[in-house]
């Protein structure tokens, strides 16, 4: 009985391993998403103030 428990107990650290995986992940592609729709937001306009500072030179 005691080997079948210490012997599942191994197996749920392997599962906690895997899970953390799967969220660092999740949470790579989300920073990714939201630095993509900062970029897109902010691009354009970004890109008028250099057009403009650089007309102004």
């Amino acid at each position: 009985m005691l080997i079948r428990l210490a012997s599942r107990r191994g197996h749920d650290k392997e599962r906690e391993i895997g899970a953390t995986a799967v969220e660092y992940a999740l949470m790579a592609s989300l920073i990714a998403m939201v630095i993509f729709a900062a970029v897109a937001l902010i691009g354009p306009k970004l890109g008028l103030i250099f057009t403009e500072a650089a007309a102004s030179l």
